[in-house]
């Protein structure tokens, strides 16, 4: 469901969305997947903040068990 609203924009930006979207595209439709797509970012920047933060957390674990690792190595 599609609702109506009202948004105030500047003339240079209209002109822009004009200009990428073409001149038979749908303002509205460029808005909305322009919009869709910035607020996929947002979810996925704050997704790799959160995982950021785990693996910092468990950093100095993590790289024992890759020395660890790396001793059971053969050399070449």
């Amino acid at each position: 469901m599609k609702v109506k609203t009202s948004v105030t924009l500047s003339d240079s930006l209209l002109a822009d969305i004009d200009r990428h979207a073409g001149r038979d595209a749908n303002r509205s439709e460029f808005i909305e997947t322009a919009v869709r797509r910035y607020i996929a970012a947002l979810v996925r920047s704050k997704q790799n903040a959160r995982d950021l933060a785990i693996i910092n957390r468990r950093a100095r674990r993590l790289n024992r068990e890759a020395l660890d690792v790396l001793d059971y190595q053969i050399p070449v």
